[in-house]
């Protein structure tokens, strides 16, 4: 970790903890800041607080008091979903109080060069890939950010050998100043998040954020197979590697069921361990980075290959009775359904899908939805997937939860089918979100092996 100076005797708040706002303070106070943790759940049941406060970090827990931002702080570091209409956050920036996340700590402290990895949806799963291929390739690499890492605490424990491979969301970039990433990859962009950006221009702003100190000597992965991609190109001073399903291009791209980069074949898309065009998409831009760095191709192809995927995220959730089962909880959105219906043959797949209703409805998925097997629809969106059940001709009933939808697809299937829970809607009808979703179908399948 680099010894940095500038915090020493500084008074620092952050606002929010969870993960991150632990892993902040924790920082500063190894950096000899003045630390105040200020966080809204009450005292008495905040164990973090509790831990903080006798490490001798000031917490201040149960509100937010407005007043607090009159004791002179030299910097703000804000939990990411904290939003910035937040009257902390404005009282700050009115003050002219820098309100940073800590992933830009991280990128002050780190030794590691960062390979940073944003977008809309597969940024976990790339994530990991990226993890796993650079490993085998005897790459020293290390997992962080919005993947469940906290980057400040990572970053501490890296050395100038290593790599640290972080996810970022776009609640993190807008909390950047300095952050400087070598390797940056956007997986794709999609409208979402609206609610908290306000628009789709400035949502794609805040991703765009990841790319803003590199320079010429930097690499940019972008998908070329959307639009935007190409605008975005033309707007950074990084090198720009492209990547493409669709197309030749000079980077790495699917050709004829064979993967390639710059000419030169890597693999099979079919030999990739985990199912679905998105899944060819975020190996491609694993290869981008693992070739940028100097991992060879049969390192690629065997950690590619070996990949599980990752939990809820068209997870391989086992068989039972010959039928098998994915975890595609983390399908929040029409795109990630849709691509995850792409790895399948429709007519043995019976999808559960539904949850939050956000008013849209699922015209898009119509033409993904023909020929499935059947349908298990749940969740207050039930009414508009029927709807879309109905124009594509898809067999369906209801259930009342995952747990209850997951009983009812097994009992339609046979031996040689598919079970997939890609729900394209948010979980928040119901679970508190997609990975409690995501377990209780996991708990169900093995109450079903149980019964047999």
């Amino acid at each position: 970790m680099k010894q940095i100076k500038r915090f020493e005797n500084k008074k620092v708040l952050v606002l929010g903890l969870a993960k991150s706002g632990e892993a902040a303070a924790r920082l500063l106070d190894t950096l000899g800041a003045i630390v105040t943790v200020n966080d809204g759940k009450p005292f008495e049941d905040n164990p973090t607080a509790q831990t903080l406060l006798e490490a001798g970090i000031r917490v201040i827990c149960g509100e937010h008091p407005l007043e607090l931002l009159d004791e002179d702080f030299a910097l703000l570091v804000k939990n990411p979903g904290i939003r910035y209409d937040n009257p902390m956050v404005e009282r700050a920036l009115e003050k002219g109080i820098p309100v940073w996340t800590e992933v830009e700590l991280a990128y002050l402290v780190s030794e590691a060069p960062i390979i940073g990895i944003t977008g809309s949806n597969g940024k976990t799963t790339t994530t990991t890939m990226i993890a796993e291929v650079l490993n085998r390739g005897q790459q020293s690499a290390k997992l962080c950010g919005n993947i469940g890492f906290p980057a400040s605490s990572v970053a501490q424990n890296a050395g100038a050998d290593d790599i640290l491979v972080m996810e970022l969301s776009s609640f993190q970039l807008m909390g950047i100043e300095a952050f400087h990433p070598r390797i940056a990859v956007m997986t794709n962009l999609i409208p979402t998040h609206i609610d908290y950006h306000g628009s789709f221009e400035d949502y794609v702003a805040a991703k765009w954020r990841i790319q803003e100190q590199m320079t010429e000597d930097d690499v940019v992965i972008l998908n070329m197979d959307q639009e935007i991609a190409g605008t975005l190109a033309e707007q950074t001073r990084a090198q720009v590697l492209p990547i493409s399903t669709h197309k030749v291009v000079d980077g790495a791209y699917l050709s004829y069921g064979q993967l390639y980069f710059k000419g030169e074949r890597v693999m099979a898309a079919s030999e990739i361990g985990v199912p679905g065009s998105h899944n060819v998409e975020n190996a491609l831009a694993t290869i981008a980075v693992a070739r940028t760095v100097g991992v060879h191709h049969q390192a690629i192809k065997e950690a590619l290959s070996a990949f599980g995927g990752v939990k809820h995220r068209l997870q391989y959730a086992g068989q039972v009775e010959g039928v098998t089962f994915y975890n595609d909880s983390k399908s929040t959105n029409i795109l990630a359904t849709q691509k995850a219906l792409s790895g399948f043959e429709n007519a043995r797949v019976i999808l559960i899908a539904g949850g939050l209703d956000r008013g849209n409805e699922f015209d898009e998925l119509v033409p993904d939805l023909v020929g499935l097997k059947h349908m298990i629809i749940m969740g207050e969106s039930a009414p508009r997937l029927k709807r879309a059940a109905e124009q594509a001709g898809v067999a369906y009933i209801e259930a009342q939860d995952v747990a209850d939808a997951t009983r009812k697809a097994y009992q339609l299937a046979v031996a040689g089918d598919t079970v997939l829970l890609s729900p394209a809607n948010a979980s928040w009808d119901r679970y508190a979100n997609f990975e409690v979703r995501g377990d209780s179908f996991l708990n169900t399948i093995e109450e079903l092996k149980g019964n047999k």
